[in-house]
């Protein structure tokens, strides 16, 4: 009996079940990325082309990038201290185009795609250390890669559908970013700016709202129509005062450009973009400050700090590896030129460390590039 009464009427307990935690899966770690575009709806990327024909971004790739190529390297024995003489490859890496221009189109790979290519085109003998001796850059849209079942780890490499060496002459360079590029992260946010300059476009090809020529009559042949509007546009170009007929009513839709704040909304992006961009928003003209040549040398510095710092030891990194430079040698880039101060900072400068012994009349020369009068 007692079994059937259990099965008629169960026994509902209250308590509830205790809780079970699995540590390990607990500490998993997330890929930040992922978390990021599942709270934005998804990634959503955009092409080169139309991230510079924005502006705001154009003008930071040609701050930050320019700056990047513009900068010397300088390699140095990081155990004593002392600088030595680059190879050619670390200036001038492709013997056929400047240093600059490498290094330019290499910081905007690594900037906006969050990686950078290097294709090796010469290597030194085995007896001479068998480092690159020349290479030259590949753009990130030439190359795909090849990896293994678990797409984890990169097998191989293909460029322009070709496969090419994994080492030797040939092979690839790779620069890798401090993150997965603007083109990936600000996505949204530069067709954003796409979408306000085509609407900014198209209103200053129609600065009016727009419009509609509505007949009261029979209805028009295409034909017809197609001559009224023309002949409307070509009149409005010509004078401002129209006259229509009781056959045609004029009606407007739509909003003017102050209506939409057009102005504001694309300062605002802008504004953003300076920030997607990771550059003070002074250098886009994206806020309204008052910029003394003072404060303009601190903002060069920050400039330094929280824009070029990442890209600029992407590259320094990779070009301190054994394939490039010897065991204890390092490459940097030489800063000193572009973080210096104004004349007057620096004579300051050169007095106190003339006057404790730091410095001579002639380091002083050599360093701000006075040749000394003979005569």
């Amino acid at each position: 009996m007692g079994a059937i009464r259990d099965f008629l009427f169960p026994q509902v307990t209250s308590a509830k079940p205790e809780k079970v935690s699995d540590v390990t899966a607990a500490l998993t770690p997330v890929q930040i990325t992922d978390s990021v575009y599942n709270i934005l709806g998804g990634a959503t990327n955009t092409t080169r082309q139309l991230a510079m024909s924005v502006p705001s971004v154009a003008r930071a790739r040609n701050i930050i990038c320019g700056t990047i190529g513009s900068l010397p390297l300088t390699t140095f024995n990081r155990i004593t201290g002392q600088y030595v003489d680059p190879h050619r490859v670390i200036n001038q890496p492709d013997p056929r185009v400047a240093g600059f221009v490498i290094y330019n189109w290499l910081a905007e790979d690594i900037w906006l795609y969050g990686v950078g290519y290097g294709q090796v085109l010469e290597m030194y003998s085995s007896t001479d250390g068998g480092r690159v001796r020349a290479w030259t850059r590949v753009s990130p849209e030439r190359v795909t890669v090849d990896t293994d079942f678990r797409n984890t780890v990169i097998e191989s490499y293909k460029v322009d559908g070709m496969a090419v060496p994994n080492s030797g002459v040939g092979s690839l360079i790779r620069f890798d970013g401090p993150d997965e590029g603007l083109l990936h992260r600000a996505g949204k946010t530069i067709s954003a700016a796409v979408f306000l300059e085509n609407a900014a476009v198209n209103y200053a090809k129609e600065p009016a709202p727009s419009m509609i020529l509505k007949s009261n009559g029979t209805n028009l042949t295409a034909e017809r129509v197609s001559s009224l509007l023309s002949a409307w546009r070509t009149a409005r170009q010509t004078r401002s005062t129209a006259f229509l007929n009781a056959d045609v009513d004029l009606k407007e839709f739509g909003f003017d450009p102050k209506s939409l704040q057009l102005a504001e909304a694309r300062q605002y992006v802008a504004l953003e973009l300076a920030r997607a961009c990771g550059i003070p928003a002074y250098f886009l003209s994206a806020e309204t400050t008052s910029m003394t040549y003072s404060n303009a040398v601190s903002e060069r510095r920050s400039l330094v700090d929280f824009s070029l710092r990442p890209i600029l030891k992407a590259i320094e990194e990779r070009l301190s590896l054994p394939d490039f430079v010897p065991n204890p040698v390092m490459t940097r880039f030489a800063l000193d030129d572009f973080l210096r101060g104004n004349a007057l900072e620096r004579a300051q400068v050169y007095e106190i460390l003339n006057r404790i012994g730091a410095m001579s009349v002639e380091q002083i020369q050599r360093e701000e590039d006075l040749i000394p009068n003979e005569n």
